[in-house]
């Protein structure tokens, strides 16, 4: 099941500075089977994210301003500005 909350860009941001969780803009950090919160295309505007597990990092460089673009295993697609948990 996936899990939807709905954040304002900015509020996303403060999570990540509040709860010291990694904040998805490093693909280092970032591997198969983790928990993150991403935010869809067409959600940017709202900064609604999305929870689930990553099956493939799609972004090739090692940072990009906006999140690691990732396809969770249920296929949808986003950029990571959450990292929940480390294998």
């Amino acid at each position: 099941m996936v899990e939807h909350r709905k954040f304002p860009a900015r509020d996303a941001n403060q999570i990540n500075r509040n709860f010291s969780m990694t904040d998805g803009t490093k693909r280092s950090a970032l591997q198969r089977g983790l928990k993150v919160s991403i935010v869809l295309k067409q959600d940017q505007q709202s900064g609604k994210l999305t929870t689930g597990i990553v099956r493939n990092i799609l972004t090739k460089s090692a940072t990009h301003p906006y999140g690691i673009k990732v396809r969770l295993e249920n296929g949808l697609v986003g950029r990571v500005k959450i990292i929940h948990s480390q294998k």
